[in-house]
This record gives C-alpha cells, sequence and structure tokens, in this order.
C-alpha cells in the first residue's frame, strides 16, 4: 500500500493509507491464477494443444488486467463494464482449462488446484459485479 499525506486542521499533515486495485481479493485471486497458468504453460505445454495454451494465458492475463485498469476509474460504470469484461475472461480461462483435462492434454488431477482458483475467482468479481449492479440500480 501505498502513504499519502492528507491536511488536518488538528494537527497540519496526517498520514494514510491509500488502497490500490492489489487489495481486491478478486485480483489477488486472479493473480494467482495468472501466477498458475504461466507454471503450467512451462511445464505441460504440447504443440498439439499450442492453440489452446495461448489462448489460455491470454484468457487468464485478461481477467488481472482488467480488474487492475477498472480499478483506476473509481466508482465509475466504467469499473462495473471492466468486470463484466474480466468475468468473461474467468469463465473462457475455466472453459480452456476443461477443455485441456477432458482432452487429456493435461493432467486433471495436475490442474484441480488451478481449477479451483478460478472458479474462486469467477465469484469474487461475480460478487462485485452484483455488489456494483445492485448500487446503481
Amino acid at each position: 500500500m501505498r502513504w499519502i499525506g492528507i491536511a488536518d486542521s488538528a494537527s497540519g499533515i496526517s498520514l494514510c493509507q491509500m488502497r490500490d486495485h492489489t487489495s481486491l481479493h478478486a485480483w489477488q485471486e486472479a493473480n494467482a491464477v495468472t501466477l498458475l497458468v504461466i507454471r503450467l504453460l512451462q511445464t505441460a505445454w504440447k504443440p498439439c494443444a499450442s492453440a489452446l495454451f495461448y489462448q489460455l494465458q491470454r484468457a487468464a492475463l485478461s481477467v488481472q488486467l482488467n480488474i487492475a485498469e477498472g480499478y483506476t476509474f473509481g466508482n465509475s460504470p466504467t469499473f462495473t463494464n471492466h468486470l463484466g469484461v474480466a468475468y468473461g475472461s474467468a469463465v473462457e480461462t475455466g472453459e480452456i482449462l476443461r477443455l485441456l483435462s477432458d482432452a487429456g492434454v493435461v493432467d486433471s488431477v495436475a490442474i484441480a488446484d488451478l481449477r479451483q482458483r478460478n472458479a474462486r475467482s469467477q465469484r469474487l468479481i461475480l460478487g462485485l459485479l452484483k455488489r456494483r449492479r445492485a448500487l446503481r440500480g
């Protein structure tokens, strides 16, 4: 977290914490998924499934980056739109993981934790989306 100075009438200046996108649990989980996907690509990449692996990498990264970028817009509809894109990318990530497992390209046990973390990421993003939409409507 970063520290910023805030003017205070009693003491002049005080320090307070400024939150950033990394304080969001949804971002933290998306970051963990992205790192696990990178590790998966380093260990399980196969030429026959290169398109799936490349798309998996893009989809997972899209989740994390859309949460981060959307957060910069503060409490605006643009943040909600970015969360919608992040949720879609998280669903896409899950579908690619399912395909890789169902096709026998990767062992389902080997990616069980990754699939669980991605499912948790989806739930966290969906929770943020529902909360923001409820505040708007």
